[in-house]
């Protein structure tokens, strides 16, 4: 299964979470960045309907791909400052 980890740190003149490269709006407290952090993480354990879905690689290409709504990645939330 796979693993998801939001990381909460200073940017882009607040505070922000991100998974991998990618970083969430600034909110104006770390307090506030760590609530959503946990938020989002929460969010994403929950289940769907068995769905297609498009997304975009690096490299351009576009993929196609079958998901199990309920085939969900743990979660958690890495405090880096």
């Amino acid at each position: 299964m796979a693993n998801v980890t939001y990381h909460v740190a200073e940017h882009d003149g607040g505070f922000a979470y991100r998974v991998d490269d990618v970083w969430s709006e600034p909110f104006p407290s770390h307090e506030a960045a760590l609530a959503a952090a946990n938020d989002a993480a929460q969010r994403q354990q929950i289940g769907g309907d068995n769905v297609e879905i498009q997304f975009q690689l690096a490299d351009g290409r576009w993929q196609t791909r079958h998901v199990e709504g309920g085939d969900r990645p743990e979660t958690d939330v890495a405090d880096d400052g």
